[in-house]
């Protein structure tokens, strides 16, 4: 074999693409990753954003863990390549009026809910047992590959009807209540079982991170139970930092995949998929260097890969025109923060650690707050007083600044999603001021704590690292755009129009999070696909 020849090619070094590349280096493949950036990782990376202050690491993007399956990281044997998971602790809101809500799913949380709702507190049990059940039906869900839904072919009849099978014990409410989760907004889910608006303002919070939509919009409820059912090696629906922040998690994915076997190559970038008489043969460099394998994945957004690395030619034009409609809008904002000092909260005083500071802390005081920053966005502004999802990994991860001192990461929304098409620096300043007052409205010493930040906006995670419209999910999780649609009809099954090309992007099936549950997918594709040809051969 010649030293460009290969079994797989995977182009993006991002966390799918180095599980894709452990896995089949793991199966005996000989498998090289193919990165366009100078480091491994793309949203999981772990960066010194400051020249003058190298000493402080951020989680640039991404910045907790949960979806990622037990058995993933067994497989990879990613805890022995470094692999280590503080769990998170409670959601935290505190209100201009001097109170704050404690969300820990424990009995603790209900005496904080009990505060602003008795009602509430006696729902709380049977609400965390209904998402429970919930869970039971879609985390399996999340490991199937998609049936390709409307085909004929007998394969494609067979696996819908092993798909049916799978879920033959569920009864007519279970699957009403499934249907509606999927359909509902967050907002008229919640009004069914709470009726305090500072509880629904906390559970909200996990259906509107990163999507395009205020909590009144159809299918945000969805996007909810999709951060609920993660467990990140740390039991179900719990969330973690890692160890050296959201880096560390692809630095142990590439230790996994070389320990296989597998080569991975940064500074590489793809400028085509090469294809013979519509099938992949390998892939050619910007340098000019041509790679070649009978197996090309592809884990970037499908837009870069169907409209920049192949020919429209090559492609049924009813599937570019589906790629074109995939939507990546965001708006999201990400403002990370160096701390002289851990925020004192008028609610709860003290800047000394305490649980409230290791948890998610929000900055979303109702459903109408966090409706108000979306449609500010939809009219065409960055909003006026911005949510965010704020974190502080430095109250158990000692390794990312000097003792003293701590990182704040908060993920914020919204600006409108056409600001992924220019910097909008001055606006993005003005927005990120909004956001830091909204914490400083709670925790009066928080603006003058702040010693450096860093402000990445939709047009930052487009060019950096290829997330078109800044989407951190590589595609919005909206209800046409889920399981058999993901990302388009006829080919949620990790397949592609061009044989042996496949997909294994956050915007196939599963995607959203780091979970490495596309790749894993992807690869079990292909292993079929590769069983099926081989028995073709000796028939």
């Amino acid at each position: 074999m010649r030293s460009n020849d290969y079994d797989a090619i995977v182009i993006g070094a991002g966390h799918n693409g180095l599980v894709a590349a452990a896995y089949l280096a793991r199966s005996g493949a000989r498998v090289v990753v193919l990165e366009a950036r100078h480091k491994v990782g793309g949203t999981t990376s772990t960066d010194s954003p400051w020249p003058e202050a190298p000493e402080f690491k951020v989680t640039t993007y991404s910045y907790v863990m949960s979806l990622m399956p037990e058995h993933i990281i067994n497989d990879l044997r990613l805890r022995q390549h470094g692999y280590k998971v503080f769990p998170m602790g409670p959601y935290y809101l505190a209100f201009p009026d001097g109170t704050a809500l404690t969300m820990s799913g424990d009995e603790e949380e209900r005496d904080s809910v009990r505060y602003y709702s008795k009602r509430d507190a006696d729902t709380l049990p049977e609400w965390r047992a209904w998402m429970g059940s919930i869970a039971e039906v879609l985390a399996p869900l999340l490991l199937s590959i998609p049936p390709n839904l409307g085909s004929k072919k007998p394969g494609d009849l067979m696996e819908l009807v092993k798909l049916a099978w799978r879920f033959k014990g569920l009864d007519t409410k279970r699957v009403g209540d499934i249907t509606r989760l999927m359909t509902m907004s967050i907002s008229d889910l919640l009004d069914d079982w709470f009726e305090s608006p500072q509880v629904k303002a906390a559970l909200a919070v996990d259906g509107i991170i990163g999507t395009w939509a205020g909590p009144a919009e159809p299918g945000t409820a969805y996007v909810m139970a999709h951060h609920e059912i993660g467990d990140a090696g740390i039991g179900m629906g719990s969330w973690g930092y890692p160890e050296g922040g959201m880096g560390a998690v692809a630095d142990a994915c590439r230790r996994s995949a070389e320990s296989f076997g597998a080569q991975v190559r940064c500074n590489a970038r793809v400028s085509r998929v090469r294809t013979h008489r519509g099938r992949a043969v390998g892939v050619a460099l910007e340098s000019g260097e041509e790679l070649n394998a009978p197996t090309v994945i592809t884990a970037v957004h499908p837009a870069i890969t169907f409209l920049q690395q192949l020919e429209r030619t090559e492609l049924p034009e009813d599937f570019v025109s589906e790629i074109e409609r995939f939507r990546s809008r965001s708006g999201t904002v990400k403002v990370n923060l160096a701390l002289s000092e851990l925020p004192d909260f008028i609610a709860t005083p003290g800047s000394e650690p305490g649980e409230h500071h290791g948890g998610a802390i929000e900055l979303a005081h109702s459903v109408d707050y966090i409706e108000r920053a979306f449609q500010d966005a939809r009219e065409g502004r960055p909003a006026t007083r911005p949510f965010s999802d704020g974190v502080i990994p430095t109250v158990f991860d000692k390794t990312l600044c000097p003792e003293g001192y701590h990182i704040m990461s908060l993920f914020t929304q919204w600006v409108p999603h056409e600001f992924s098409e220019e910097p909008h620096r001055d606006e993005l300043d003005a927005y990120a001021d909004r956001v830091i007052d909204g914490y400083n409205e709670l925790a009066p010493n928080f603006t003058s704590s702040i010693v450096h930040r860093q402000v990445v906006g939709p047009y930052d995670m487009e060019q950096e690292i290829g997330l078109i419209g800044g989407n951190i999910f590589h595609g919005e999780l909206s209800v046409d755009q889920l399981f058999h649609l993901r990302p388009a009809p006829g080919y949620a099954d990790y397949r592609t129009p061009i044989k042996g090309l496949y997909q294994a992007s956050s915007a196939t099936h599963a995607g959203g999070g780091v979970c490495g549950i596309p790749a894993y997918n992807c690869v079990r594709q292909i292993q079929r696909d590769n069983k099926r040809r081989r028995f073709s051969r000796k028939g």
